[in-house]
C-alpha cells in the first residue's frame, strides 16, 4: 500500500493534527452504503480529509476532519465517516493513516465537553470571570467569549444544524451525482486541499452567496446557470473571506439568545429549540463586503478575475457591490483555468433530478 508523510512540522504549541498535514494512504470508498467500493487516495490536510480518485486525482469528496467518525470500532478493516448521518464511508487499513485518525479522534475528544473535565474547566473558568459581570454588560460579552471556547466539531455540528433551518425555506442543496465531486474540485481549486470549506448549491430561495460556521458556503442556483465556472468561484471566495472578517458564530448566538448561549457555554450544547426561525432571519441579512484591498489581494493570490462575479451581481440586484468588486479587478491574462469543460459541465448538472 502506497503512503507518504511529511515530517513533523510543528512542536509542542501545536496540535496534534499538524504532524499528519499531507499524510497519504489508499482506501476504498463508497458514496452510499449500496453504491460499489471504489479505489480513491485518502488525504489528510490540517483539517480535512480530501477523497480522490485514484487513477485521475479528481477530488470526490471533502470531509471536515474534526467530524470524522470511526463506524465499527475494534473491527478490520477500519471504517470511517464523515458524520452519524452521512451515506459516504472509506475503508482504510493504512497503520499510519490509522494511528493519525485515532490520534486525531482523541484531540477532537478532549475538546468536546464532558460532564467532569471540560465542563469543570468552563464553569470554573468561565463563570469565575463572567458570573459578576454577565447581569451588568452587553450581550454580546457573553456571546464574543462563548464563540472563542467552542471547539470546531461543535461548531460544525451548529453549522449543520443551522443548515437545517435554511433548507426548510429553500429545499435541500443539490446533489446530483456527477456534480458534486465537481463541486468539490472547484473548492479545492479556489482554496487549496487545506481547510477546504464544503459548497453547497440551494436550489431555490437564496439570491446571494451565504456562509455558516463549520466552513459551510452556500451558493444560489443561479450561479451555475453562468457560462463558465468563474463567477461561482469568486461569491464562494468572497463568502470564505466574509467568514473570516465575522465569525458566523456571532449571528446564530445571537439568534439563539443569552439563555440558550450560557447553556452552551456551561453544558457544551444548544437547546433544541434554540434555532427556530433561524433561517427566515438568516436569508433577510447580508453580510459587509471586504474592503478592496482585501478582495484585489485574495483574488490574486487565488488566481481569479473579479469581474465575473461583478456582472453577476449587477443584474441579481447589487449594483453598488458590483461597481466595488469592479475597481478590484486583476488582469486575466495570466490566469489558469479554473476547471477542464467537461468538470464544469458535470457541475452545472449538480440541481438536475436522477
Amino acid at each position: 500500500m502506497k503512503r507518504r508523510t511529511g515530517g513533523p512540522s510543528v512542536t509542542g504549541s501545536k496540535t496534534a493534527l499538524s504532524k499528519y498535514q499531507r499524510l497519504e494512504s489508499i482506501g476504498l470508498w463508497r458514496d452510499t452504503p449500496e453504491g460499489q467500493r471504489r479505489e480513491v487516495v485518502v488525504l489528510m490536510g490540517e483539517a480535512t480529509l480530501v477523497i480522490s480518485d485514484f487513477r485521475s486525482g479528481r477530488a470526490l469528496s471533502h470531509w471536515s476532519l474534526p467530524a470524522v467518525q470511526r463506524i465499527n470500532p475494534g473491527q478490520k478493516p477500519a471504517i470511517f465517516a464523515p458524520g452519524e448521518d452521512s451515506p459516504e464511508s472509506v475503508e482504510i487499513d493504512d497503520e499510519h493513516m490509522l494511528a493519525a485518525l485515532k490520534m486525531v479522534q482523541s484531540a477532537v475528544r478532549a475538546a468536546r465537553p464532558h460532564p467532569g473535565r471540560l465542563r469543570g474547566l468552563l464553569i470554573g473558568a468561565s463563570l469565575l470571570a463572567l458570573a459578576g459581570l454577565v447581569t451588568f454588560v452587553l450581550p454580546r460579552v457573553l456571546v464574543s467569549h462563548t464563540v472563542s471556547v467552542v471547539p470546531p466539531t461543535k461548531r460544525a455540528e451548529l453549522g449543520m444544524r443551522a443548515l437545517d433551518e435554511v433548507t426548510r425555506l429553500t429545499g435541500t442543496p443539490c446533489t446530483g451525482e456527477l456534480g458534486l465531486p465537481a463541486l468539490a474540485e472547484l473548492s479545492e481549486r479556489v482554496f487549496g486541499a487545506e481547510n477546504t470549506p464544503i459548497l453547497f448549491v440551494l436550489p431555490e430561495g437564496l439570491t446571494r452567496p451565504a456562509h455558516l460556521p463549520g466552513g459551510v458556503i452556500l451558493l444560489p442556483r443561479s450561479l451555475i446557470e453562468e457560462d463558465a465556472p468563474d463567477a461561482l468561484a469568486g461569491a464562494a471566495l468572497i463568502e470564505g473571506l466574509r467568514a473570516k472578517q465575522s465569525d458566523p458564530m456571532h449571528g446564530l448566538l445571537y439568534h439563539a439568545g443569552l439563555r440558550a448561549t450560557f447553556e452552551l457555554l456551561t453544558s457544551g450544547d444548544l437547546p433544541a429549540s434554540a434555532l427556530d426561525g433561524f433561517g427566515e432571519e438568516f436569508l433577510r441579512n447580508e453580510a459587509a463586503l471586504p474592503s478592496v484591498p482585501v478582495l484585489a489581494g485574495a483574488f490574486n493570490t487565488a488566481g481569479l478575475r473579479i469581474g465575473p462575479y461583478a456582472d453577476w451581481l449587477a443584474a441579481h440586484g447589487g449594483g453598488e457591490e458590483a461597481a466595488a468588486l469592479a475597481a478590484a479587478d486583476v488582469p486575466d491574462g495570466t490566469l489558469s483555468p479554473l476547471l477542464p469543460d467537461d468538470s464544469w459541465m458535470a457541475l452545472q448538472s449538480v440541481c438536475s433530478e436522477g
